[in-house]
Order: structure tokens, then sequence, then C-alpha cells
């Protein structure tokens, strides 16, 4: 499994791209690959990102994972479909979240470019999911669970090539979310605070105790208030530094975790 930070970034963050993820591995019966989220600024990010090889920029993923529908989670999704189909891609692609994502993918395709769906050359595939429902995302087997952010928010639990991988989306960890990520070899949780008590969200404090207690290989910290992030960013690496988790980090876009 490899997974490259397309972008880490909160909302409304002006120097780093929404939160993404290109997780690849070997599925059944090929190499797959898998975008975790797709906000404003992530699709742009993805076709630039250094860590992620230019034909695999070029392909495109073979699916699409929504943690929920706010949209520095999905508004890329337009850019991402236009620009695949500028490139002439015809594989389908799959686009899976939890329930609502039919829905949802058409009005913000529909909005974006109104006549862009009939003209697609490759089919979109939608999935809607509910909790504790297992389903496959690009051949990988997965899970999801709630989290506890404002609006109804998915963790995914995916296995690529024997490994397991926590994605938390966004929002504290619920009981089913430490459910979902325990044994898994890679954490990746919001931490929007560097304490808890941040409504709706997550902290680097609530990250570190979840990662221990789930028995993760390895964390990764990601979507910290841009605030947090340029004031108090070297406390936020000691505080991972010294936690002792075997592997903690707070990471750059274009930075690589191998499981």
């Amino acid at each position: 499994m490899r997974v490259t930070f397309v972008g880490v970034g909160e909302a409304f963050d002006e120097t780093l791209p929404n939160t993404s993820l290109f997780v690849e591995g070997r599925g059944p019966a090929r190499r797959t690959s898998v975008l975790l989220d797709c906000g404003f600024t992530a699709a742009a990010a993805f076709f630039a990102c250094p860590g992620v090889a230019a034909s695999d920029r070029e392909a495109g993923p073979d699916a699409v994972w929504i943690s929920h529908f706010h949209g520095d989670h999905y508004f890329g999704l337009p850019y991402l479909l236009a620009r695949l189909h500028e490139s002439g891609r015809t594989r389908p692609l799959a686009v899976c979240g939890g329930p609502g994502t039919e829905a949802k993918y058409g009005a913000v395709l529909d909005m974006a470019y109104p006549n862009l769906r009939a003209k697609l050359r490759f089919a979109v595939e939608t999935t809607s999911v509910s909790p504790g429902e297992g389903f496959s995302l690009a051949g990988f087997p997965a899970l999801a669970a709630l989290t506890g952010h404002g609006a109804p928010c998915l963790a995914l639990r995916l296995c690529v090539s024997e490994k397991a991988l926590y994605y938390g989306g966004d929002g504290a960890p619920t009981v089913d979310c430490r459910e979902l990520a325990r044994g898994c070899d890679v954490l990746i949780q919001e931490a929007y605070g560097i304490r808890a008590g941040v409504p709706g969200h997550g902290s680097v404090e609530e990250a570190i105790a979840f990662a221990r207690e789930a028995g993760a290989a390895a964390l990764a910290v990601v979507h910290v208030r841009r605030e947090l992030r340029r004031e108090r960013g070297e406390e936020i690496r000691r505080m991972l530094r010294d936690c002792g988790l075997a592997a903690a980090a707070l990471p750059e876009p274009g930075a690589v975790i191998a499981a």
C-alpha cells in the first residue's frame, strides 16, 4: 500500500490544498488506486502532485471516496471529471460515499458544467454506503463508520494489499470509529485543534490517543486549522515526535507513506 498526501489543509487554507489522499495497491486482478476526498482545491493539487506518478495523474484514479458533502471534500469532482474527459479517459470511474452520493454528485457536476454529464466519454458509477456495511472500493474491501462531525461524515477502513488504512474524514473519532481503526497499519486523522474540545472536529491530542488505542503502526495528522499550523506547527511536530508511536507526522503535500 502506498499513500500520497495530495493535500493536507483544512477548508479555507490559502497555502495548503484541501485534505486528499491518493492510495495505491494491488487489487484482485491488477494495481488499482483510490482518491480519498476531492475538495475545492484538491483536484488541481492532484494533477500537480509530485508524489503521484505522471502516468497516474494522466490516467486518474479508479475510484473516488467522498467522506461527506462539505465543499472542501467533494466540490473538486467537476474539475477532476472534466480534466479526465479532456484527456480522453474511457474506463469507468467509481464515486462512492454516504447516502445521497448519486444526487450530490449529479448536482455539483450540473452546477459547474451543465452539459458535461451527457458528453463524458467514461461511465461514472455512483454508490451510496451506510455505516457498518461492508463494500468494495476499486476492488479493495472497505467498511465505514460515522464520525463526530457537524454533518454526517463517514470514516473509512480500507484493506489494501494485506494492509489496513483508516481515514477519518472530518470529526473526532466515535466509539464506532475506534472499532473501525483497531489494528490498522496507517491511521490518518483530522486534527483541527491541538487540544480536545473543538466542536465537530478532532485534535492532535485526540489523534495521538486514538492511534495508540488502535495499535496503529503510523499516524498522520491532517486538516489542522491554518493559523495553528502556521503559528504552532513546531509544537504539533514535537507532540508527534514525543507521543511514543513508531511513526507520527504532520505531513506536507506530496509526502508518501508506504506500508
